[in-house]
């Protein structure tokens, strides 16, 4: 089967606590956040050495989108990298607050909501063929994508109001979808957005940019969410039978599956049927099973992909959430959620229960809640330590990721003007050479080399004084690799 490239792009939550003071409020704190990034790439819209863009979204909010991945672990260990990196900028952010007599905590969460319920995305991008017929895709891949919350869900706490009292929820992300379908992202969020925006031969290729998704502390629950919508996706792809499981109202499904943690809401199909969220992964996950036996696996993960949403499945079938509570984030959470509420005799609308339910997602490796319970085996890792490290400076080696990667660590290198996006790679003094890669499987290109190789022809023709002024090759610091501070005791869990 051919390869696919994936990507997510991913919003972090940001928030600063004075030390007694009011903290900064997200504009101001966004701007010492970003400050290296100007300071390094003269924007605060850049693309990095591995590969991937970093840059402030709308709102303040911190955004990493990874470079072009065809491989699960890669697009994950890309992804975590962008974890990485940005606790390196909060670091680097409080030390500059507190010279400028601002002490206090900078923190990030790579969750979907904050605690005035805004929400934030994070956007997966799925590279299919042009010739994919869109009603189709849409009539299978949204009652997928409505349901794929109980197998890769965030979870969180709903907090009580005049209807209803303080729930656990398998989405952050649910309540927060107003389309099925959109070109709209921020005015109306959608469940898929059918804006057509390759950034490869359009005439080939097309982007499937999916916004519902929750963001994903489980490297296992990132590679469920990514694994088993490629499945999907290839077996709309084929012309696969897949069942008619189109929901009559996608956006009230959502909903009503996203508050009903024992999988057994109804929601009604435009056939008039009712049908469960488990009745729908169940089914949509026997096809792939069937799939994979007729057709081969076509990557070596598949086999962990098919055992991990089956067993996810069972779990919410059955109510018993042990088989994947190490796992999948929505499971990890709420079995600590309910941990510390019958240890302390909390409520589920008890405040130190929703600080509970953020610090979960807070990315610092010492801090955040999750990490803690990675490290007491309470939550499983793919990823070794050394495939985390190289991930944050050197880009996928297997996609078109790779040329841009070489593209700008030569150019800054060289000291040399230069501006990138996911297609173009142009140096600012020969704008009629730019280079366009237009293919994602490109790891590489002629033309980029060739135009390279004259940019260090010209340099070593400088005398030597002229060569002194150019600056060096960048700094690992400057590259953004995350300092690793040992760390403190672990703190009790409330």
């Amino acid at each position: 089967m051919e390869r696919r490239v994936v990507g997510v792009e991913t919003e972090f939550g940001l928030a600063h606590q004075g030390r007694g003071r009011r903290g900064l409020p997200p504009d101001e704190a966004a701007r010492y956040l970003f400050r290296p990034v100007v300071d390094w790439g003269r924007s605060s819209n850049v693309f990095i050495p591995n590969g991937s863009r970093l840059y402030l979204d709308v709102g303040s909010h911190p955004e990493y989108a990874t470079a072009e991945c065809d491989d699960l672990l890669d697009l994950i260990a890309s992804d975590r990298a962008g974890e990485l990196i940005m606790h390196d900028l909060a670091l680097r952010a409080q030390e500059a607050m507190a010279a400028d007599g601002l002490p206090g905590s900078v923190y990030l969460l790579k969750n979907n909501i904050d605690s005035q319920g805004n929400s934030y995305g994070s956007h997966e991008n799925y590279l299919i063929p042009r010739t994919t017929h869109f009603r189709r895709l849409s009539t299978v891949l949204l009652p997928f994508l409505v349901t794929r919350q109980i197998i890769a869900g965030a979870g969180r706490i709903v907090p009580p109001t005049e209807d209803q009292e303080a729930h656990f929820a398998f989405s952050q992300r649910a309540d927060h979808m107003w389309e099925g379908i959109s070109s709209a992202t921020t005015r109306s969020r959608p469940i898929i957005n059918t804006r057509d925006e390759p950034h490869a031969d359009a005439a080939v290729h097309r982007r499937l940019h999916v916004i519902v998704g929750d963001s994903s502390m489980s490297e296992t629950t990132q590679l469920l969410r990514f694994g088993s919508t490629d499945l999907v996706l290839r077996m709309i792809e084929s012309g696969a039978p897949l069942g008619d499981h189109e929901l009559e109202n996608p956006i009230s499904a959502i909903r009503h599956i996203s508050h009903d943690v024992t999988g057994r809401a109804r929601v009604r199909t435009r056939e008039g049927r009712q049908v469960t969220a488990v009745e729908i992964q169940q089914n949509l996950f026997d096809r792939a099973r069937s799939f994979v036996a007729r057709h081969g696996a076509h990557h070596d993960r598949v086999g962990e992909v098919l055992e991990l949403w089956g067993r996810a499945v069972e779990a919410v079938a059955s109510g018993d959430h042990s088989l994947i509570d190490r796992e999948i984030d929505w499971a990890i959470k709420r079995r600590l959620i309910d941990e510390v509420a019958g240890r302390a005799g909390l409520g589920l609308g008890d405040a130190r229960l929703d600080q509970i339910d953020f610090a979960y997602h807070d990315i610092h490796p010492d801090r955040g809640l999750f990490h803690l319970l990675v490290r007491r085996g309470r939550a499983v890792r793919l990823l070794d330590e050394a495939r985390l490290r190289r991930a944050i400076t050197d880009p996928p080696a297997t996609t078109r990721a790779a040329v841009r990667g070489r593209f700008l660590s030569a150019a800054r290198a060289h000291g040399a003007g230069h501006t990138v996006d996911w297609v173009h790679h142009k140096l600012v003094d020969r704008p009629l050479e730019a280079v366009m890669v237009k293919d994602p499987f490109a790891a590489e290109d002629p033309r980029v080399d060739t135009l390279l190789g004259r940019l260090r022809g010209e340099l070593r023709e400088l005398d030597d004084a002229e060569r002194e002024a150019q600056p060096g090759p960048l700094a690992l610091s400057e590259r953004y690799v995350a300092t690793s501070p040992v760390p403190p005791p672990e703190p009790p869990l409330i």
